[in-house]
């Protein structure tokens, strides 16, 4: 017995084709061609010619494990053959051999892959449903460039890593089979003997289709057979400018938005999301849905942020045509979708990323900088191209294949910063002596290059925590290249503010004020976000002070100020119908809440609130200039009282904001405007439609000729006690 024979039987042959398949010979001085197979199951095997089927060739046993050899004399070269298995109960099966096929993937995708520039990489790597020389079937193909030996294993080969082991191409680490007549469907993982003789079972990195929790395994799964629907949409995008349209993001946990309690709690499915959420969303007028990851992932507490399958819509709501569907069924219906993306880190689970051949392969080896320990995740190492390749594919993947029309990057500070949550001796400086990774920051440049460049009107959102400069200015500029960052600063300190008694706030009005220090400095969104009602922060209306009536009032107040502020909006799940729990992803929102007439009401009133933000231009189209902005009076601390105008393209399409953060109600308040007229009360939070008192100026007022704040005209007004306002000029 060879040595190439005993390593096929023990799984351990470096290069199968090499043994396996057929091969040109010699027998008695004359060319010849031999066939050999590993077929473990088999009783007795043949080489059957593919084109001449009444023409078989018998294989000869030479192993007892499984091992078929025929030699055919009477054929010169090389042909097309299949092989025909009779099985243990007489059961017959013919099929082509794998190991008849040449290598798929070209040289130049390879050099691309290893450059860190096949930005289409996904299209190479994973399992493909191919044709190949007339035949169907699956080719498969994966990096793991340490690995001792990597095969494809499923319930199609009984899970026997000795039946499909891959070809390795070159010095590139990419492994690769095709398996003819394998069908779509089929589960499958790799499994990987590593140099130290250790056997791992990995999902596939670049899978489309993952089994629903808590099983592990890949699926083959085509993609391309979904008609989409929403080519008005996606040809509109191209010419749209989010940074001056409206932009009022509804935040969603989909397994927790509303759940069927009346079927065992389960979660709804993709298809049943696709009108019960996006119906909700355009009626309540949101632009855009932003869905917490959707990426599969292991464990349903970590609310998708620790992403086991990359390029897998989670199974936990259905298929990936479903997924498709519901964001078509969004773009039909006006709403655009924004996908949490997580780059920065990723789970220790054993079927996934972490270790994957044996080695830190996407990791850091030094714990120094390869590991969260604060989240017992594992950090991506940025300087490794096929790394950075694999994480850039992915992003241009959620665009291509599922239309999505934006991606906010999830914990970005976390990914800038080497010593991000470490203490003194836990991290290791830059080549420069600093603290910044100058890895990551050219990755995330990278990142946003490439998809402002292949998907034009789309949006890049970073949820960045920290002071770093220019995080949502253009790379050419220095910056990192963001369309957008959130601003954390606001959401603090205006959380902060309206928290407290109101007593005690015109010595913090500071809190209000100090984020138009900087708000011109960045393209803002300002959000209302999940973090702000879990882990004992207590749901919004939970946060406000006072009594009943006082919270709801408090509450409508703070939506108002925040439309009214420069920048994007985003609020999470529930706060529009006044949780007063805290977010629980294991159970629906509080829906029955709505029989109650002050929920019904606060609903309404963020209803509203979206629909004047879509239709007045001031509210949208300078949101990152100073021009768009101008305070009428912030020094009005004692009465905790503010007021602004804002500023549409057109200098004179205004709209005046008054913000009265007190229980007590101000009147007569005069206030300065910039002209003559008529000034309609757009909005009132006070009105009883909205659960207020119905205090309020009877449709607006007429200014006067009264120079006041160093305006030429002045509007005297009734401010309600915990109120927001809008007066439009006419």
């Amino acid at each position: 017995m060879s040595e190439d024979a005993e390593y096929i039987i023990r799984a351990e042959h470096h290069d199968p084709f090499s043994y396996l398949g057929m091969h040109p010979a010699e027998h008695e001085g004359r060319k010849a061609v031999t066939v050999r197979a590993f077929l473990p199951e088999a009783k007795t095997a043949a080489v059957i010619d593919a084109e001449r089927r009444d023409i078989s060739y018998p294989m000869e046993k030479i192993h007892p494990d499984g091992l078929f050899e025929s030699t055919i004399e009477d054929r010169e070269k090389v042909f097309s053959y299949r092989l025909k298995v009779v099985g243990p109960h007489e059961n017959v099966r013919e099929f082509y051999d794998p190991y008849s096929f040449l290598p798929v993937m070209s040289n130049y995708d390879l050099h691309l892959f290893a450059e860190g520039k096949n930005y289409f990489i996904y299209q190479k790597l994973g399992a493909h449903i191919l044709t190949i020389n007339n035949i169907s079937g699956v080719y498969f193909a994966v990096w793991a460039p340490n690995a001792r030996r990597v095969s494809i294993v499923g319930d199609f080969n009984l899970w026997d890593g000795r039946r499909h082991p891959m070809r390795v191409l070159g010095s590139s680490g990419v492994w690769e089979l095709f398996i003819p007549d394998l069908p779509e469907g089929e589960i499958y993982k790799y499994e990987i003997k590593t140099m130290e003789d250790l056997v791992l079972l990995k999902s596939d990195p670049y899978g489309y289709l993952c089994e629903v929790r808590p099983k592990s395994a890949s699926i083959v799964y085509n993609l391309d057979r979904y008609n989409w629907g929403d080519a008005k949409w996606m040809s509109e995008r191209q010419g749209k400018d989010p940074l001056h349209s409206p932009v009022s993001i509804y935040e969603v946990h989909l397994g927790s938005w509303r759940r069927k309690g009346e079927e065992g709690n389960r979660f709804l499915t993709y298809q049943e999301l696709a009108y019960e959420l996006v119906d909700y969303v355009k009626d309540m007028g949101f632009t855009h849905i932003e869905l917490l990851p959707v990426a599969e992932h292991p464990f349903d507490g970590s609310w998708g942020y620790q992403v086991a399958g990359y390029f897998a819509p989670t199974s936990r709501h259905g298929r990936p045509e479903d997924f498709m569907y519901l964001v078509d069924h969004c773009h039909q219906n006006g709403i655009g979708v924004i996908l949490d993306w997580v780059p920065g880190h990723f789970p220790k689970d054993a079927h996934g990323l972490a270790w994957f051949d044996g080695t830190a392969l996407y990791e850091h080896l030094d714990p120094r900088k390869g590991e969260h320990r604060e989240w017992g995740t594992l950090i991506f190492n940025y300087g490794r191209n096929e790394v950075r390749n694999f994480l850039l594919s992915n992003a241009l993947f959620w665009f291509g294949k599922y239309h999505i029309d934006g991606v906010r990057v999830d914990a970005v500070a976390s990914m800038l910063y080497l010593d991000y949550s470490r203490h003194e001796g836990e991290w290791i400086p830059n080549r420069y002596g600093g603290r910044e990774n100058l890895e990551a920051i050219d990755f995330i440049r990278e990142f946003n290059e490439l998809v402002y460049k292949y998907c034009p009107g789309v949006m890049t959102i970073a949820e960045e925590s920290t002071a770093w400069p220019s995080v949502s200015r253009p790379t050419y500029l220095g910056g990192l290249g963001f369309g957008l960052k959130w601003n954390m600063g606001w959401m603090h300190d205006t959380l902060e503010y309206v928290s407290k008694d109101p007593i005690h706030r015109k010595y913090h009005q500071s809190s209000l004020t100090f984020s138009l220090l900087y708000a011109f400095h960045e393209n803002f969104i300002l959000p209302l976000s999940h973090d702000e009602v879990v882990h004992g922060k207590r749901a919004l209306l939970d946060k406000m002070p006072g009594d009943f009536w006082q919270r709801f009032s408090n509450l409508r107040a703070l939506y108002g100020f925040m439309y009214g502020h420069p920048g994007k909006k985003l609020l999470f799940m529930g706060g529009e119908i006044g949780q007063w729990i805290e977010w629980n992803h294991e159970q629906s929102l509080d829906w029955h809440l709505l029989q109650y007439e002050p929920h019904q009401k606060l609903q309404r009133f963020v209803k509203d609130l979206n629909h004047i933000y879509r239709g007045e231009p001031p509210l949208y189209e300078i949101d990152f200039d100073y021009t768009g902005f101008e305070w009428i009076d912030f020094h009005d601390s004692d009465n905790c009282i503010l007021s602004f105008l804002r500023r549409g393209r057109s200098y004179d399409d205004i709209l005046i904001f008054v913000c009265n953060f007190t229980p007590v109600p101000r009147y007569p308040y005069r206030l300065g405007v910039p002209r003559d007229g008529f000034y309609r009360e757009l909005m009132n939070s006070d009105s009883e439609i909205y659960g207020g008192s119905n205090m309020g100026n009877s449709g607006g007022v007429y200014a006067e000729p009264i120079p006041w704040q160093g305006r030429p005209y002045s509007i005297e007004l009734v401010l309600p006690a915990l109120s927001a306002l809008i007066f439009k000029p006419e």
